[in-house]
């Protein structure tokens, strides 16, 4: 490669739960830089997952974090041309890639969402998440899904 690579810039944790992950949410939740409106709505989606989820013993961060767990891809297809043809090739995802991925289905999902607020749809969308079920979690297995049924071409990773 002619260029260096960029350097990775420093995620500072969270003023709350004192976490990088999520601050790492809270910037792809964020639109036109309002950062600040990012993390109440983070904050608050956790109040009502809290409130909704009374009967669970875990907190509501680690409630988030399974749910991001539950919706993380493992593997997932990319284009590759070979010889006129374009294949379907699955291929792992790195560690980095799998948390944004993650991360990005889960907002995609809320946004979509009908409900009032932003934060009441994200809440509803990490419930969702942590029962296996709903938009993100759906997606994580039609991925896997189109990386079995392309498993015949895995000869082609690069």
């Amino acid at each position: 490669m002619r260029k260096a690579k960029p350097k990775k810039r420093v995620i500072l944790p969270d003023p709350v739960f004192n976490e990088k992950k999520v601050t790492k949410f809270v910037n792809h939740l964020m639109l036109d830089g309002k950062k600040t409106i990012s993390f109440k709505i983070f904050y608050d989606s956790l109040e009502i997952v809290k409130s909704k989820m009374a009967s669970e013993e875990k907190a509501p961060l680690d409630i988030w974090k399974q749910a991001l767990d539950n919706i993380t891809p493992q593997v997932e297809v990319k284009s590759r041309r070979i010889g006129g043809a374009t294949f379907q090739v699955p291929t792992e995802i790195r560690p980095d890639r799998k948390e944004s991925v993650s991360m990005k289905n889960l907002i995609g999902y809320a946004r979509k969402r009908s409900g009032k607020s932003m934060a009441e749809k994200l809440a509803a969308e990490i419930m969702d998440a942590y029962n296996n079920q709903g938009g993100a979690f759906k997606r994580k297995e039609d991925m896997h899904r189109m990386a079995e049924a392309n498993r015949a071409f895995a000869h082609f990773r690069f």
